[in-house]
């Protein structure tokens, strides 16, 4: 009887083990993905594309705890997780009761098969490996919003859009603002990159 309930649980490990089955997304009974009952949504699956694009392993995010996502957003499990992370440990502490709270992000861009800024002839972005995501605006409890476009450098919306922007350097590998260039005024850009020399973050 012992051998017989041991099977399943060893089953189970990989998803269970903290950095186990990265590469392979699991969904719970209750619509999770990437082994966290916090981050729902849908697998996708194998997403090839042309010339590098696609993602080996892709989910669809919805939500994250209480944290919607303006659109489903595809990307890979690390970019999912780290994403959760943020927003566990800075983005809703950060907000804290103002609007009423954080619920929802607005996201204008994540997976897609794209050269970096849509240039032609430039690099692949992340966004054509699943591993970015870009935010625009944290939405509030009330209606309202912290835009990255207009609340930037402006008051106690901007100090916050500032402290986040800093508290993703380093769990994200590329972390973009309105500082770095004319393409990122109105969002941030995060992504999941290892540039060998530590983060890129402007």
């Amino acid at each position: 009887m012992r051998k017989i309930l041991l099977i399943p649980l060893i089953l189970m490990g990989c998803s269970m083990i903290p950095g186990g089955g990265q590469k392979d997304p699991v969904v719970s009974s209750r619509g999770s993905v990437c082994g966290d009952p916090s981050i729902k949504g849908e697998i996708v699956g194998e997403l090839p594309g042309p010339g590098g694009c696609g993602i080996q392993a892709a989910v669809r995010v919805r939500r994250i705890g209480g944290i919607a996502l303006s659109q489903p957003s595809v990307m890979e499990c690390n970019t999912a997780r780290t994403l959760k992370g943020w927003i566990d440990r800075d983005m809703i502490p950060a907000v804290g009761k103002t609007g009423g709270g954080a619920t929802a992000l607005r996201v204008p861009a994540h997976y897609a098969c794209r050269t970096r800024n849509h240039r032609p002839g430039a690099r692949l972005s992340e966004h054509a490996r699943g591993k970015a995501i870009d935010i625009a605006a944290i939405q509030l409890a009330d209606g309202s919003e912290i835009s990255v476009l207009n609340d930037w450098g402006r008051g106690k919306h901007g100090r916050i859009l500032r402290k986040l922007h800093g508290a993703a350097c380093g769990p994200f590998g590329t972390v973009l603002g309105p500082n770095s260039d004319r393409h990122h005024q109105d969002h941030f850009h995060f992504d999941t990159a290892e540039h060998g020399y530590g983060p890129y973050c402007r």
